[in-house]
């Protein structure tokens, strides 16, 4: 971890250059500086000594760089995170970040966890110490998110209450099991009594959660949510004491829809969150200054949407001295072009300049190779455990929603060949089949989907939340077969198969969700499997996301694990023919 204890502070020392008594290490002159507390922006010298902020005035320094009238920002907090799908490591994704303002995040490594248990938890967490970003973790509270789907482990609150007591652990992770809460469930209880009596956080997770079921789950103490779709949603969430968190991530963007909720009066209890992004989509599109940007352009006031990115978040998680310019806070900055443009020119942590001009000048840490367990083992794959028998004329369809990932449950007529029902190209659906891969044994399940889009070949990843099974699109049983193949060949990845052979893949040997290659070439494939992905016809904009939602059993409405298809709202499995209920 880069933070330094409160017991480091240098107390006279700060006095001492705050007063003007003694010069500062660093002063940034000639500064326009977002005051996040009053709103406004105000002219003046940043004064900084050793990793902390002394004061803003008209200061002397041992190092002085003149701003000229650039604009002056606390570094920006990422408030739900994680990491792991960003398909890089977390010193990777740090340089991915970094350049674009992003200070801190508050990761959650749930999907690592839904696979490798504490083992993963415990490579997460040492990886993110000693970098130029500062990861906090809020510990995974529903690993299996349900008993719906097999994943690699089942964590109790045994498993999590020796970690409650490091420093960086803020609290308990979005607690998706929101039945299990309403309804009492003793293990979900059990981690939100851990966490409360440690004064922990707990983050919540509530898809159109509403009347007297929301008013239970916001009664064990659980404090946000991040699930919010429309304004109505959220402003009843925000009504209830709920924090809410806008996310706006690869695939799920609620940005839009969310921008009226920041107001003057309401700014203090929103943060920004990306949830699930990509390296590919932070490199091209940016991380949370990317959000800023879009909030200006939606007519948000540019102070009040960099205060939504930092102090806002800052204060929900008790982080004390982070997400202001102000005297005694840490050093953590970003120098911007304009309030207009939000380009990021220069980023300081702790006092040191660590990015300028988009790219990283100060590498910190050194990213270990992993030696984690093998995470991607199949029992034999038949062609026959493929195949659909006919028993019925009408069948349940998972519908895709466009930049969500919620989805529709649709009744569609089937299309049967020879007794066996296939997919439609023409009315755009196709087979998609969960196969679990941890344990090396028999559940697998068949579905369809409309919304992908392909009429060719099948495309195939190791990424499917949450337990992170191997999820398969596919128009055709023989490409099927292959691309799932090709995840075991590989430990774990993308591959995208057509005609009965590879034409592109992705290694993530990391637990079957990240590269242990840099971001530059991670983000070189990723370009290549979209191409490929288009070839098969596909106009999504991300569809190895959106394909990787498919089996989130958390998400209405309709979805599919390794042990069937899901009805999220009456959670419970349903039959693929069974349309009338």
């Amino acid at each position: 971890m880069f933070l330094t204890r409160s017991d480091d502070y240098p107390l006279e020392q700060m006095i001492d250059v705050a007063a003007g008594r003694t010069r500062a290490d660093l002063v940034l002159k000639n500064a326009n500086v977002v005051n996040v507390f009053s709103g406004e922006v105000t002219k003046g010298d940043i004064a900084i000594h050793r990793e902390y902020i002394a004061g803003i005035g008209d200061y002397v320094g041992n190092e002085v760089i003149d701003l000229k009238g650039k604009y002056v920002t606390p570094s920006f907090i990422d408030g739900h995170v994680h990491v792991e799908s960003s398909m890089v490591m977390p010193i990777q994704y740090a340089r991915a970040v970094v350049p674009h303002g992003t200070g801190s995040v508050i990761a959650d490594p749930h999907e690592i966890a839904n696979v490798l248990g504490t083992e993963g938890i415990l490579y997460m967490s040492k990886s993110m110490r000693g970098g130029p970003l500062e990861f906090y973790m809020m510990l995974p509270s529903c690993v299996p998110s349900t008993d719906l789907e097999t994943n690699g482990v089942a964590l109790d609150f045994l498993d999590i209450k020796p970690l409650m007591t490091e420093h960086y652990v803020l609290g308990l992770a979005e607690a998706m099991n929101y039945p299990g809460v309403i309804y009492r469930d003793p293990d979900i209880l059990e981690k939100i009594q851990v966490a409360l009596r440690m004064g922990k956080m707990i983050d919540g997770h509530a898809p159109n959660l509403q009347g007297l079921d929301l008013n239970a789950y916001v009664s064990a103490r659980i404090t946000s949510d991040h699930e919010c779709i429309d304004i109505d949603e959220a402003r009843t969430k925000l009504a209830a004491g709920m924090h809410i968190h806008i996310r706006e991530g690869s695939t799920a963007k609620n940005l839009t829809n969310l921008a009226p909720l920041m107001q003057p009066h309401t700014a203090m209890f929103c943060s920004f969150v990306t949830d699930d992004r990509n390296t590919l989509d932070i490199l091209e599109r940016g991380h949370i200054d990317s959000m800023i940007r879009d909030a200006i352009e939606l007519g948000v006031d540019p102070v009040l949407a960099i205060k939504v990115a930092t102090i806002s978040t800052a204060r929900h998680y008790g982080l004390q001295y982070v997400g202001a310019i102000a005297p005694g806070y840490h050093a953590d900055v970003v120098v911007l072009d304009s309030l207009e443009k939000i380009n990021v020119e220069m980023v300081f942590k702790q006092g040191i300049l660590v990015a300028k001009d988009g790219k990283m000048i100060q590498e910190f840490g050194v990213e270990e190779q992993p030696r984690l367990r093998r995470s991607v083992n199949i029992h034999y794959l038949e062609p026959e455990d493929f195949q659909v028998k006919a028993r019925g004329d009408q069948m349940n369809v998972i519908g895709m929603i466009p930049d969500q990932v919620t989805t529709e449950r649709l009744i569609e007529d089937t299309k049967v060949v020879d007794g066996l029902v296939v997919p439609d190209i023409d009315r755009d659906i196709v087979k998609v089949a969960i196969i679990e891969r941890h344990n090396a044994s028999e559940p697998r399940a068949i579905g369809f989907v409309k919304g992908m889009g392909i009429k060719d070949g099948a495309m195939v990843s190791s990424i499917a939340h949450d337990s992170h099974n191997i999820v398969v699109v596919a128009t055709n049983d023989r490409d099927l077969i292959e691309a799932a193949i090709q995840i075991v060949r590989m430990q774990g990845g993308i591959a995208i198969a057509k005609d009965g052979k590879i034409i592109e893949s992705l290694p993530l040997p990391i637990a079957g969700l990240m590269s242990d290659q840099p971001i530059e070439h991670v983000s070189e494939k990723l370009k290549d499997l979209k191409r490929a992905a288009q070839t098969l016809g596909t106009p999504l904009e991300e569809p190895f996301m959106a394909m990787s939602f498919l089996s989130l059993p958390v998400i209405p409405k309709l979805k599919i694990t390794d042990l069937g298809l899901v009805d999220v709202e009456r959670f419970r499995l349903i039959d693929l023919f069974d349309v009338t209920s």
